[in-house]
């Protein structure tokens, strides 16, 4: 155990894997835990209502550190990033998890680590190349093959929209990623939520209206946990974690979020882990692995090099 934590210390890269870690432990159980907010909330709350639980806290935080305000030029970018990861993520995931089952839709979650690669690489300037790819395509693959067998229209509709979920993401992270080298890691996703009020407070007001406050407290804890955890305090380590290993070794650790989400599900929601969706998982995670190698092998140091210095991202 002492050799591991001496590693960790003489590490930045490892230092930022451990935090990458923590992250995606904090990111794991939004799935499941979005798909109990939706059923007692709807869609809207649980999309919108997240965010203004973390710009209270955001507010609080930078208050409380006397964090001055992001210079003028970069309130674009931090759009960006909210329309990514503050609004684009929930509301997708939302109304996808009232077609699929939380287990299904953490397999297609899967492919947001590809995803976010090869938005870092375009967004760097550099083409991912033909085995980038046709490794992701493997992983679409098997996406469509679970959901031909699964044989509803229904969970069809919600593939498409957990797509959209992890294009928002991938976007989302990346110019947070690139935003994080200005601003600091825990700073982007705090003005990020903030600069989302003005469309995130009116829609939860609207949201707030059919709700009759007699919901379960299991419900209201995932709200919370969907609020604190995984928009804000989640990124803290996130954000840390990419800053310190770069984003090409440390979104690495997303390659386990599927398979953990599997597991809350099962848990929490009681969804019977199918084999097959274990298969596709597992599949999934391999074509994952295979494209982030194409990228190394193409890029080389220089997607680290420009990830520990001209980017030094955040998730």
């Amino acid at each position: 155990m002492s050799i591991f934590s001496n590693a960790i210390q003489r590490s930045p890269e490892a230092r930022g894997v451990a935090l990458g870690l923590v992250g995606v432990v904090c990111f794991s159980g939004s799935l499941p835990v979005t798909h109990v907010a939706v059923r007692e909330f709807g869609v809207i709350v649980p999309s919108f209502g997240r965010a203004v639980i973390a710009a209270v806290l955001a507010i609080v935080v930078l208050t409380a550190t006397r964090s001055p305000l992001p210079p003028r030029e970069l309130v674009p970018r931090l759009v960006v990033v909210s329309l990514g990861v503050v609004v684009g993520f929930p509301t997708f995931t939302a109304l996808a998890l009232q077609h699929a089952p939380a287990g299904h839709g953490s397999v297609v979650i899967g492919l947001l680590p590809a995803t976010t690669a090869g938005m870092s690489a375009l967004r760097t300037g550099d083409r991912p190349p033909g085995r980038y790819w046709a490794f992701a395509a493997l992983g679409a693959a098997a996406i469509a093959v679970l959901t031909i067998v699964n044989g509803t229209r229904d969970v069809a509709v919600g593939d498409l929209l957990l797509l959209g979920a992890v294009l928002a993401a991938g976007v989302g992270y990346t110019e947070g990623a690139l935003l994080s080298r200005a601003l600091g890691g825990w700073q982007t996703i705090s003005w990020a939520v903030i600069v989302a009020l003005p469309l995130t407070v009116p829609l939860t007001i609207v949201g707030m209206g059919p709700v009759g406050f007699d919901e379960p407290v299991t419900a209201w804890l995932c709200l919370g946990y969907l609020g604190a955890v995984s928009m804000y305090f989640g990124f803290f380590a996130w954000y840390a974690g990419l800053n310190l290993g770069g984003v090409a070794r440390v979104s690495q650790v997303q390659l386990v979020q599927p398979l953990l989400s599997l597991v809350w599900a099962w848990l929490f929601l009681h969804e019977r882990l199918k084999p097959f969706t274990v298969v596709v998982a597992v599949i999934v995670l391999c074509s994952v692995l295979g494209s982030r190698r194409a990228l190394a092998r193409r890029t080389g140091a220089s997607v680290v090099t420009s990830t520990r210095t001209a980017v030094r991202v955040d998730g």
